[in-house]
């Protein structure tokens, strides 16, 4: 993570009326476990905590993740895109583990089936 003042980006939170996609990645095994927007006091917050804190859309309110469950997310690396626009947050997961409100380890689950054609067919 980068901790000198005069080195850190400037984040271009409007783009999404205020909010940036944060994306949560497994530090160790480098699975992706979850996604979710932030604003600029969570954003704030994240860095100063050492630990994911979201805005949520719906509830209209900060949340740190894992804040109920115990499956907190603490951050070993944040970095951001080329754009500015996006961060991505390393991370340790503690508690059991189980980053998804349906009880897995990532909340990317669902596989979504291509329909790619065979270029050789063409």
């Amino acid at each position: 993570m980068t901790t000198a003042a005069s080195t850190q980006p400037t984040l271009d939170f409007s783009k999404l009326d205020g909010l940036v996609p944060g994306i949560v990645q497994d530090a160790a095994t480098g699975a992706v476990l979850m996604t979710g927007f932030l604003n600029e006091e969570s954003y704030q917050m994240s860095l100063n905590s050492g630990f994911v804190t979201f805005w949520s859309r719906t509830r209209k309110k900060l949340w740190m993740k894992g804040e109920t469950s115990g499956n907190r997310l603490r951050i070993v690396e944040a970095l951001t895109d080329c754009d500015t626009d996006t961060l991505l947050f390393r991370v340790v997961v503690e508690g059991d583990g189980l980053v998804c409100h349906e009880g897995t380890v990532s909340c990317f689950t669902k596989p979504i089936a291509l329909q790619i054609k065979n270029e050789a067919a063409r």
